[in-house]
C-alpha cells in the first residue's frame, strides 16, 4: 500500500518537470448529464497524458541512484513519458512497444530520443520483452503501472482536484493496469473519505471489473478496445489490492459509449481527447442526474490523427 505522505513526497519531487493541469466544464455538457461534471485534463498534461507523473517520480529517483540506462514496456503514453523525462535528465531509455502502436506516439517516443522494439500486442508480451533486455543489458526497467512510486506519482492529480475543486461527490478515473486510480483513490480518500472514487473500464476489456467482483486477479487475455492504452490484461499485483481498498464502484463502458464521450467533449469543450480518457468521461455521463458534482480524468491527448474520425457518432 502507498499512503498519502508518499503521494505529498512525489509532488515535491517531480513539480519541476509536470504541470499543474486545468480543470475545465462545459455548462451544455453538465446540462446533459444533469450533474455539474468537471473534466482534469491531463491531456494538457507534458508529454500528453498523466503518465509523466509516474515515470517522473521513478525515474528521477533511478538518476538519483546513478543509473545510466531505463526501459520501459508500454502502449504508448508511459513510453512517451518515460523517453522524455529520461532524454531531460540525460539518461538513454529503450521503450518495448506493441506492433500496433498508435503513429503518434511512435513518433512521440522518437522524438524524446527513446530507442524502439516491438513486441506482439499485449501488455504481458511487452513487459516480458522489457525484463528479459533488463537482464541481457543491465538497463533498469520502469514499470507502466505496478511500482509504489509509479502509483504515488500518478497520485499528485488526484491532489491537484481536491485543490482546485470544492465539494466533489464523484471521481471518475479510467482503468487500464490500475496504475492511475490506485495513486488518485488513496490520495483523494485519505484527504477526503465522503468523496466517491468511481473506477470506468472497456466494457471488452474488462479485467479489472471481473477481478473486483471476483476479489481476485483474473487474466482475460488480449482486448481489442478502441481504448488502446487500457488493454491490459490483468490487473497489477500491487495495484490491484489498493483497488479493492479504497475504490468504490466501477462501471463498464461499451465501445460506442466511448465515441459518445469523445464526441461530446469535441463538441461542446473543444477538447481532443483520446479514448482511453473518454472512457472515464463516458463513466461520468452514465451517472443519473442528481445534481452530483462530478470529476471525470481525462488520462491524456495523444489520439492518432488518422483514426480521429472514425471516433465521431453519427
Amino acid at each position: 500500500m502507498i499512503e498519502l505522505k508518499d503521494i505529498q513526497e512525489a509532488r515535491e519531487r517531480i513539480g519541476h518537470f509536470v504541470k499543474r493541469t486545468p480543470v475545465i466544464s462545459s455548462g451544455t455538457l453538465s446540462g446533459k448529464t444533469g450533474n455539474d461534471l468537471f473534466l482534469k485534463g491531463e491531456h494538457l498534461q507534458k508529454t500528453g497524458s498523466f503518465k509523466i507523473r509516474g515515470a517522473a517520480n521513478l525515474v528521477i529517483k533511478a538518476a538519483n541512484d546513478h543509473i545510466k540506462h531505463v526501459l520501459a514496456a508500454s502502449s504508448g503514453n508511459h513510453g512517451q513519458a518515460v523517453a522524455y523525462i529520461a532524454n531531460v535528465l540525460g539518461i538513454r531509455s529503450t521503450i518495448v512497444v506493441p506492433k500496433d502502436i498508435a503513429r503518434c506516439k511512435e513518433a512521440a517516443i522518437r522524438a524524446y530520443n527513446g530507442q524502439l522494439e516491438y513486441c506482439g500486442t499485449t501488455s504481458d508480451e511487452r513487459i516480458d520483452r522489457a525484463k528479459a533486455i533488463c537482464e541481457e543489458s543491465g538497463a533498469t526497467f520502469i514499470p507502466p503501472y505496478d511500482h509504489p512510486h509509479i502509483m504515488a506519482g500518478q497520485g499528485t492529480a488526484g491532489l491537484e482536484i481536491l485543490e482546485q475543486l470544492d465539494n466533489i461527490d464523484e471521481v471518475y478515473v479510467p482503468i487500464g493496469g490500475g496504475g492511475l486510480i490506485s495513486g488518485v483513490a488513496p490520495a483523494v480518500k485519505e484527504s477526503n473519505p465522503k468523496v466517491r472514487i468511481i473506477g470506468a473500464e472497456p466494457a471488452i476489456a474488462a479485467d479489472t471489473y471481473q477481478s473486483f467482483k471476483e476479489g481476485k486477479r483474473i487474466n482475460i487475455g488480449a482486448t481489442t478496445t478502441i481504448a488502446d492504452g487500457l488493454r491490459t490484461s490483468i490487473p497489477g499485483e500491487l495495484t490491484f489490492p489498493i483497488v479493492r481498498r479504497y475504490v468504490d464502484d466501477i462501471v463498464l463502458i461499451e465501445e460506442e459509449e466511448i465515441k459518445e464521450a469523445f464526441t461530446s467533449v469535441f463538441t461542446f469543450m473543444k477538447q481532443v481527447i483520446e479514448p482511453s480518457a473518454a472512457v472515464a468521461v463516458a463513466g461520468a455521463m452514465k451517472r443519473n442526474a442528481e445534481g452530483k458534482r462530478i470529476v471525470a480524468l481525462v488520462s491524456g491527448g495523444n489520439v492518432d490523427p488518422s483514426i480521429i474520425s472514425s471516433l465521431f457518432t453519427q
